[in-house]
């Protein structure tokens, strides 16, 4: 098997391909274009959409030719595949400004060249389209029996789906014919998710060109016990820090469950395969391993600068060594509520631990609120102690000599408070 088919096959971007053993004898051949798309459907990609984005980097590094398609065009209908019901339709306006905000992140995580790393926009040829002649020259290949087959369709079909979504299909076969003509683009890789999608498109060039090119599907990501992966309190975790910041980032893969820390090294990082095994073989502390795979992928999506202020932070919260409570997330509230007393409740509520009031009482009720006893310092070291009492009140004493004091809400969630 051809080495970069290979490898990711080794780091879990394998689960259906039209034709592996054509696909390898083609890419032993010499450079392969192949792309990857994503619709700008929100202003930020979040992590289950990036997935595709490591396989494609995995395959410029071999040596291959990747194109990034943003889908200005196609996200004007929306793609029904594991939706339950339609998508929300979103302004031309705002759709392009949702595709220059991806496609600046795609940017700083690829390094676009325009060679061997680019990206195009299905806006350009699908915006225009003649809808009679599009139906004339392509619709007429498509068998509504064989679209209502895969399990997308299918699963709509349970629930409603309307005309406009069942076009989608068309449009990203046609968005493969084009980039084939334009790029001479021979594979699709994506989410298994878009295996009906992506096997539609395969058809149509070989009955439309006769020429035979390729699609490859990954696993979706799903956590060791079965849930969705990339979810956490607060939502998807996203690549923009302004909706996800670099600390809750690096959270989120300090804290994966010890089963996922092998399979996401291998998969989110561009750590060699062996020094992925090392980290995780038996007898190794497997929060060494998680450390390292969070300060891995927050370099790689907010710059070594965040993850090495992320991973001081959750030093300091958790006692680890080269701990730094300022790199903590914050919040500045009055210095005159602790001096009056601040009740426990509304200090969790105002840090923005827990959403509401009523969510705050029962965090303290069930043992999960936590206040720092007044030695907190920049390096971290305070020792912190349950607060059970709905009618406690946190005063000055909690402060230490900075005007500060550390919050935690349950095992992993923590604020520095400040003072002022």
């Amino acid at each position: 098997m051809n080495p970069a088919l290979e490898q990711l096959k080794i780091r879990g971007f394998f689960q259906q391909c039209t034709d592996s053993d054509g696909l390898s004898h083609l890419m032993d051949e010499g450079p392969l274009t192949f792309y990857v798309g994503c619709d700008p459907t929100g202003v930020s990609l979040h992590i289950g959409h990036i997935v595709p984005f490591f396989a494609y980097r995995h395959l410029v590094a071999a040596g291959h030719k990747g194109i990034a398609l943003l889908g200005g065009g196609t996200a004007r209908i929306g793609d029904p595949s594991g939706k339950t019901e339609m998508r929300q339709m979103l302004s031309y306006e705002q759709l392009d400004a949702n595709t220059a905000a991806i496609t600046a992140q795609l940017d700083r995580f690829i390094g676009f060249n325009g060679d061997t790393a680019q990206w195009a926009n299905n806006k350009n040829w699908l915006a225009n389209l003649n809808y009679i002649d599009f139906l004339r020259e392509i619709g007429s290949y498509f068998s509504v029996n064989r679209m209502l087959s895969f399990e997308a369709y299918k699963i709509r079909m349970e629930t409603g789906l309307s005309f406009i979504e069942f076009n989608y299909q068309l449009l990203q076969s046609y968005d493969f014919l084009e980039l084939y003509r334009r790029y001479g683009c021979r594979l699709q890789i994506g989410g298994d998710d878009q295996w009906g999608n992506i096997v539609a498109g395969h058809e149509l060039i070989r009955r439309i060109e006769g020429v035979e090119v390729f699609g490859m599907t990954f696993p979706l990501v799903t956590t060791a016990d079965g849930k969705k992966m990339g979810k956490t309190e607060k939502g998807a975790l996203f690549l923009d820090p302004r909706l996800t910041t670099a600390y809750d980032f690096f959270q989120y893969w300090r804290n994966v469950q010890d089963a996922d820390v092998r399979r996401f090294l291998l998969m989110f990082t561009f750590l060699p395969v062996e020094e992925c095994e090392a980290l995780t073989a038996s007898g190794k502390n497997p929060n060494d391993a998680k450390e390292r795979l969070a300060w891995e992928l927050t370099a790689l999506i907010h710059g070594t600068e965040e993850a090495d202020k992320a991973l001081a932070g959750a030093r300091a919260a958790f006692g680890g060594a080269g701990g730094d409570s300022s790199a903590m997330p914050h919040a500045e509230l009055p210095r005159s509520k602790f001096e009056a007393g601040y009740p426990v409740v509304d200090l969790f509520t105002d840090a923005g631990l827990v959403p509401t009031k009523s969510e705050g009482r029962r965090l303290v009720q069930q043992g999960g609120a936590f206040v720092s006893t007044g030695g907190a310092s920049k390096a971290g070291g305070s020792s912190l102690i349950p607060v059970t009492e709905l009618s406690a009140l946190i005063g000055t004493d909690r402060l230490n000599g900075e005007g500060e004091l550390i919050l935690r809400a349950g095992k992993k969630r923590y604020c520095r408070i400040i003072a002022q």
